[in-house]
C-alpha cells in the first residue's frame, strides 16, 4: 500500500494572497480613514471600526477554515466549532461597546475627570 503525496503550494498560496489582500485594505484604509466612513456612525461608533471588525472576523473565520482544515469536515462539526465562536465575539463587541460608551458619558458628564 503506498501513500500518494499531494502537494498544496497552489493552496498555501492562494491563503497566503487572500490574507494578504484583507491586510492590505485593512492598512490603506487606517491610512486613508475615508471621511465618509470615519465621521458616519452606526450603533455608537464609527462606520470604519465597524469594517475593520468585520474584516478581521473574516481573516479569523478564514484562519480556521484553512489551517485548521476545517473545509473538509462535516457541516455539523463546522457549526460546532464556529458557531459558538461568532455569538461569543458579537456578545463581547456588545458588552465592550455598551460599558465603553457608559464610562465615556460618566466622565463625560460628572465632575469626576478624566486621569488617564
Amino acid at each position: 500500500m503506498s501513500h500518494v503525496h499531494v502537494s498544496n503550494i497552489g493552496r498555501i498560496w492562494k491563503v497566503f494572497g487572500i490574507l494578504s489582500a484583507v491586510t492590505i485594505i485593512e492598512v490603506i484604509l487606517g491610512i486613508l480613514k475615508p471621511e465618509v466612513l470615519h465621521m458616519n456612525n452606526f450603533m455608537g461608533m464609527n462606520l470604519l471600526n465597524w469594517i475593520f471588525y468585520g474584516l478581521t472576523i473574516y481573516k479569523a473565520y478564514y484562519i480556521v477554515w484553512a489551517f485548521m482544515h476545517m473545509e473538509g469536515e462535516k457541516s455539523s462539526l463546522r457549526s460546532a466549532v464556529v458557531l459558538p465562536l461568532i455569538f461569543l465575539i458579537i456578545y463581547l463587541l456588545f458588552i465592550l461597546l455598551t460599558e465603553g460608551d457608559y464610562i465615556h458619558e460618566v466622565f463625560k458628564n460628572s465632575t469626576i475627570k478624566w486621569n488617564f
